[in-house]
C-alpha cells in the first residue's frame, strides 16, 4: 500500500511539470506533435527509472556522511556529499548517452524529430530534480527509489502527452492573436496543474475519514468509561 501511494503521488500530486515546473523547456519545445512527445516521454521514463535507483545507491554507500563505513571503521568519518552534483549528473549523462544510441539505432525517424532535445535530457532539470528529491525524501530502500523514479517519469510523460494532444487540437481553433503559441500553452498548463493537484484527495481522503472514525470511537469509549465510573460512584454512595 505504501509503494502504491508513493507511485500515485509521484504521478499526480508531485508531478514534475505541474507541481514543481521542472523540465519545462523540453515540455514546451517538443509538445507540438504527439508522436515526438511520446518518444521523448518514453526516454524520460527510462532515464528516471534507471538513474534514480543508481543515484540512491551512490547516496547510500558513497556520498552520505558515514556512508563509507562498509569499507571499515576508519572510513566512517568521511563525508563525500560535496560530490553529489558531479556524480548524479555523471550517472544521468551516461544513461542519456545510452538512450541516444538506442533511439538512433532502432528509431532514426524519432531521433531526427527529437533533434537536440534528446541529448539535452542530460541537463533536463526534471531528471536531476528527481535525483535530488529522492535524496531529500530519504527513501529507506532501493525499491522505494525505483517506484518513485518510474512514477515521476510516467507523470512527466502524461504531462507532455496531454499538452501535445491539446496543442494539436487547438491548432485549428480560433484563439486570440496575443495568446497563440506559448501564451495559450501556459494557460492550459496552469489549468492542467490544478486538475492534477485535485487528485490529492484520492490519497488523503481515506486517511482523513479513518482518522475521524478513530477519534469518534475514542470519544465514545471515553464517554462510556466516564458513565461507568459515575454509576460505580453512585452505587457506593447509595450503599453507604
Amino acid at each position: 500500500m505504501e509503494l502504491l501511494e508513493l507511485f500515485l503521488k509521484s504521478i499526480f500530486i508531485d508531478n514534475m511539470i505541474f507541481a514543481t515546473f521542472l523540465g519545462m523547456c523540453s515540455y514546451l519545445a517538443v509538445s507540438k506533435k504527439v508522436s515526438t512527445a511520446v518518444g521523448l516521454g518514453a526516454a524520460v521514463i527510462f532515464v528516471l527509472a534507471i538513474t534514480i535507483p543508481l543515484n540512491w545507491l551512490l547516496d547510500q554507500y558513497l556520498l552520505k556522511d558515514g556512508a563509507l563505513a562498509w569499507l571499515g571503521p576508519e572510513y566512517a568519518e568521511y563525508d563525500l556529499s560535496f560530490l553529489t552534483f558531479i556524480l548524479f549528473i555523471a550517472t544521468i549523462a551516461t544513461m542519456v548517452q545510452l538512450v541516444e544510441i538506442i533511439v538512433e539505432k532502432f528509431a532514426p525517424d524519432l531521433y531526427n524529430s527529437l533533434g537536440i532535445f534528446l541529448p539535452l535530457i542530460a541537463v533536463n532539470c526534471a531528471i536531476l530534480g528527481g535525483a535530488l528529491f529522492m535524496q531529500q525524501k530519504e527513501f529507506p530502500t532501493i525499491t522505494h527509489a525505483t517506484v518513485y523514479g518510474i512514477g515521476s517519469g510516467i507523470g512527466w510523460f502524461l504531462a507532455i502527452l496531454a499538452i501535445a494532444a491539446i496543442r494539436e487540437k487547438i491548432r485549428y481553433s480560433n484563439i486570440p492573436a496575443p495568446l497563440r503559441g506559448i501564451g495559450i500553452t501556459f494557460i492550459i498548463t496552469g489549468l492542467m496543474a490544478i486538475g492534477f493537484n485535485s487528485f490529492g484527495g484520492m490519497l488523503t481522503g481515506g486517511d482523513g475519514k479513518a482518522k475521524s472514525q478513530g477519534e469518534e470511537k475514542t470519544a465514545v469509549v471515553k464517554v462510556d468509561n466516564t458513565l461507568e465510573v459515575a454509576e460505580n460512584t453512585n452505587t457506593k454512595i447509595s450503599k453507604k
